[in-house]
C-alpha cells in the first residue's frame, strides 16, 4: 500500500513539475516580445565572430551539390508570382511601394509554398493545408497583408510567414508558423563588395529573435506538433536578394529565468544553438519576377521544401525521383530537335569539336565509330565474363549468380586468376551521355561512394573480419577499341567508363534468412554481436555506417569454422559532419529521422530496430516520418522492443534498454562490454568455442 501512496504521490509530484515548466515557458514566451533588447545581448557577440571578414561566420544551411540536385528536381515544376515585386521598397516615400512589396512577398511565399505541396506531396485534388499571413508588430499577431493595410496598419507590419490552417484559430498562431520571412530594405546592401556576403548582425540579430519565439511557441503547444520540429527557417528578402538562416537547439537546455528573459535567450543562443547562414543572392529581375532557377531563389524554395516536410513527412516524390527525370527531359529535348541521331555527345554532355590547322572554323569531328546501339545498358548474366581496368591493371571476372536485393542488381563472381574465391560485384550506371549523375543514385551509392568508403578505411588502418575488404575497383573494358579523348571524358560506347566495385567476403543476407525461417535467437545473438564488432572498429576512427537493415547484413560461412556476419552497404558511411545517412522509417535511428544527422548511439539503435523486426514481428505500416517517430516512442515507452528481444537473450534485451538510455544523449556507445557479454554468452551456447571480436 506505501509502494502505491509513494508512486502516486511521484506522479503527483511530476504532472505538477511539468505543469509548472509549461506555465514557466508561457510566461518567458510572453514577455520575450522586443527584438531590439535580445539584439543589445547578442551584439558583442555577433561583432566578435564578425571581427575577420565583417560578418559573423557559421556554417551554410546547405551544399551547393544539393542545391544543383535541387534545381534539377524543380525543371517541371510550374512556380508563377503574380505580383511584381517592387524594385525599390524604401526608395520613395509611397506607402504604395512598401505595401506592393509585402503583397509582392506575400505571393512568392504562396508560389513558393504551392508549388512545392503539388510536386512532392499533393495529389491532385489534395488542397494545400499552408496559407501565408503577415505580422503586426504592435500586438505580435497575424494579418493577411491585404487586410493588414486596408485596417491602416501597413506600417506596423514587420514579416510574413507560410503557416499551417488552423480551423480553431483561424487567425493564426505562432505554434503554426512553418517558415518565417523578414521583409528589410538592405538584406543585398553588400553583394558588390563581398564575394560571399552574409546579412548583417542587426538583421541576423532579429532573425534570432523571430526563430526563439517561433522554437518557445511550439514547445508549449498543444497541438499535435511533430518531434522533429526544433528548427526554423527564417528568410530575408529585400527587393531583389535574399537569404536563409536555419536556427536549432533543445529548448530543455534554456534556462526560462523570468527575471531575465533576454539575457537568458541570448546565453542560449550562444551556447546551446545551432546557427546556418546561407550566402546572400539574387532572387527577383528589376521588373520584379522571380527567378526561380538561381541560386537566391532556389537557397529560399530548399528551405521553405525542408520546412514543409518537416510538418508533412516524407513527400510522395522524393528529389532523386524527380531529378532523375532530367536526364529524360533533356533526351527528349534532343529529339525534338532532331539531334538524337545526328549528332553525337561525349560522356559530359558536349559536342567534341576541335581546330582545324588549314581553317579557323570550328567544325566537328568526323571519324568512324563502333556500331553499338547508344541505348544498350550493361547486362550481365551468369556465364559472362567482365573484364575491370583501373589505369594500372586488368582484371577479368567471370559472373557466377546475378542476385537482387529489392533495391539494385549485383553479383556474385570470381576472379579469372583465382576462380575458387568468391566475390560479391557491383556495378554502376553506366555514364549517361546526358547526366550521369542523377540517373541512379542508389547505384551510386553501391558503387562509388562505397569505393571511396572503403578506400577510406582501408587508407586508415581500418581491420576487421566483420567489415568487407575492398579487392578490386576500376572501370568496364568494353569491347572494341576505346576512342576516350586524352582530355579525360568517356568514348560513345555506352559501357565506357561503368564503374565496378569488387569486395570480400560473400554470404547470405539476413533478409533472405529470415524469409527462410533460417534467423533464430542463436544467429540474432551471435549477428548482434558481430555487427558491434564492426561498429566499434569503425567508430574507433569517428566513422558510422548510417544504413543498418537487414539487405546490409550478411552470414558468411567460414570452412569447418563458425558461420559469421558481416556488416556491408558502406556507402551512406558518414565520414565527415556534412555527411547524411539514410533514412529508412522501419531502421533508421530517431537522429536520422528527426534532423538528417546521426548521434553516437544511432547505428546501435538501427541495429537493435533490425533484431527486433527480425525476430518474427509483423512490420508496422509506416508512411511518414511523424509516423515512424511516434512508432519509435510508442514502442520504446511501453517496452514492446525489449520484450520481444528479451525472448532472443537476456544479454540483447539488456543492450537495447542501454541504446534507449543512450538516444538523444551524445554519450558514446561503449562497445567492449557488450561484445565481452555477448561473447560469453556465445561461447557457453557453443560449448566452449570461442567467438572472434577482432579482425582475424
Amino acid at each position: 500500500m506505501e509502494d502505491r501512496d509513494s508512486v502516486e504521490s511521484a506522479a503527483r509530484k511530476s504532472s505538477i513539475s511539468s505543469g509548472g515548466r509549461t506555465q514557466d515557458r508561457k510566461e518567458f514566451l510572453r514577455r520575450f516580445v522586443d527584438s531590439e533588447t535580445l539584439k543589445a545581448y547578442l551584439m558583442d557577440w555577433l561583432e566578435d565572430l564578425a571581427q575577420d571578414n565583417g560578418t559573423p561566420s557559421f556554417d551554410v544551411p546547405f551544399e551547393l551539390i544539393d542545391l544543383q540536385k535541387f534545381d534539377y528536381a524543380l525543371e517541371g515544376v510550374p512556380f508563377q508570382q503574380l505580383i511584381r515585386m517592387p524594385s525599390a521598397i524604401y526608395a520613395s516615400s509611397s506607402s504604395t511601394v512598401e505595401a506592393t512589396a509585402y503583397l509582392a512577398l506575400e505571393d512568392f511565399l504562396h508560389a513558393s509554398a504551392s508549388g512545392l505541396w503539388e510536386a512532392f506531396w499533393g495529389a491532385e485534388n489534395d488542397l494545400m493545408p499552408f496559407y501565408i499571413s503577415s505580422l503586426y508588430d504592435r500586438n505580435l499577431r497575424f494579418y493577411q497583408a491585404e487586410q493588414a493595410i486596408a485596417k491602416g496598419k501597413l506600417d506596423g507590419l514587420c514579416a510574413s510567414a507560410i503557416m499551417l490552417k488552423n480551423p480553431r484559430h483561424p487567425q493564426g498562431k505562432w505554434d503554426d508558423i512553418i517558415a518565417f520571412a523578414l521583409l528589410r530594405p538592405d538584406i543585398g546592401g553588400l553583394t558588390s563588395a563581398d564575394e560571399d556576403p552574409k546579412p548583417s548582425t542587426s538583421i541576423l540579430g532579429e532573425a534570432l529573435f523571430f526563430a526563439l519565439r517561433v522554437l518557445l511557441a511550439r514547445s508549449i503547444s498543444r497541438s499535435n506538433i511533430p518531434l522533429s520540429l526544433n528548427s526554423v527557417f527564417v528568410l530575408l528578402v529585400d527587393s531583389q536578394y535574399g537569404g536563409v538562416v536555419k536556427i536549432e537547439g533543445d529548448l530543455s537546455k534554456l534556462e526560462f529565468d523570468l527575471n531575465n528573459v533576454y539575457e537568458s535567450a541570448a546565453a542560449w543562443i550562444k551556447n546551446h544553438s545551432q546557427i546556418a547562414i546561407s550566402p546572400v543572392d539574387r532572387i527577383w529581375n528589376k521588373l520584379g519576377n522571380a527567378n526561380w532557377g538561381d541560386i537566391g531563389a532556389l537557397q529560399v524554395l530548399y528551405a521553405t521544401f525542408h520546412s514543409i516536410s518537416q510538418y508533412a513527412g516524407t513527400p510522395k516524390n522524393t528529389i532523386e525521383d524527380l531529378a532523375a527525370d532530367h536526364s529524360s527531359r533533356l533526351q527528349a529535348r534532343r529529339i525534338e530537335r532532331q539531334l538524337e541521331d545526328n549528332t553525337r555527345v561525349n560522356g559530359n554532355g558536349l559536342f567534341r569539336f576541335q581546330h582545324r590547322t588549314a581553317s579557323p572554323e570550328i567544325v566537328e569531328v568526323q571519324e568512324e565509330s563502333i556500331k553499338v546501339d547508344s541505348r544498350k545498358s550493361l547486362k550481365l548474366e551468369a556465364g559472362s565474363i567482365l573484364m575491370i581496368d583501373d589505369a594500372t591493371w586488368q582484371k577479368g571476372y567471370q559472373i557466377d549468380e546475378v542476385l537482387n536485393d529489392g533495391e539494385i542488381l549485383f553479383y556474385i563472381a570470381s576472379s579469372l586468376e583465382d576462380p575458387g574465391k568468391s566475390l560479391f560485384l557491383y556495378v554502376g550506371s553506366h555514364p549517361s551521355q546526358l547526366e550521369p549523375a542523377w540517373q541512379d543514385m542508389n547505384l551510386w551509392y553501391h558503387v562509388q561512394r562505397q569505393t571511396k568508403v572503403l578506400s577510406v578505411m582501408k587508407q586508415k588502418g581500418i581491420s576487421s573480419k566483420y567489415i568487407p575488404e575492398l579487392s578490386a575497383s576500376g572501370r568496364v573494358v568494353h569491347p572494341g577499341h576505346c576512342r576516350k579523348p586524352s582530355t579525360g571524358g568517356n568514348c560513345d560506347h555506352p559501357w565506357c567508363g561503368t564503374p565496378v566495385l569488387v569486395t570480400t567476403p560473400v554470404g547470405q543476407t539476413v533478409a533472405d534468412m529470415v524469409r527462410e525461417g533460417r534467423f533464430g535467437p542463436d544467429e540474432a545473438i551471435r549477428c548482434c554481436h558481430d555487427c558491434l564488432s564492426a561498429l566499434s572498429a569503425s567508430a574507433s576512427f569517428g566513422i558510422r555506417h548510417g544504413d543498418i537493415r537487414p539487405e546490409n547484413v550478411i552470414c558468411v560461412k567460414s570452412g569447418m569454422g563458425r558461420p559469421y556476419y558481416v556488416l556491408i552497404g558502406w556507402g551512406h558511411a558518414i565520414l565527415e559532419e556534412r555527411d547524411r545517412p539514410a533514412l529508412n522509417l522501419h531502421f533508421s535511428s530517431t537522429a536520422a529521422l528527426q534532423e538528417g544527422k546521426l548521434c553516437s548511439a544511432s547505428d546501435a539503435e538501427s541495429l537493435v530496430y533490425m533484431l527486433y523486426f527480425c525476430s518474427g514481428v509483423d512490420f508496422p505500416v509506416l508512411d511518414s516520418v511523424e509516423g515512424a517517430l511516434q512508432w519509435r516512442e510508442t514502442s520504446w515507452s511501453r517496452r514492446l522492443i525489449q520484450q520481444k528481444l528479451g525472448d532472443i537473450s537476456a544479454v540483447v534485451k539488456a543492450f537495447a534498454d542501454y541504446v534507449d538510455s543512450l538516444c538523444g544523449t551524445p554519450y558514446p556507445v561503449v562497445y567492449e562490454i557488450w561484445l565481452r557479454r555477448l561473447k560469453k554468452q556465445i561461447s557457453e551456447e557453443g560449448s566452449g568455442k570461442e567467438v572472434e571480436t577482432t579482425s582475424s
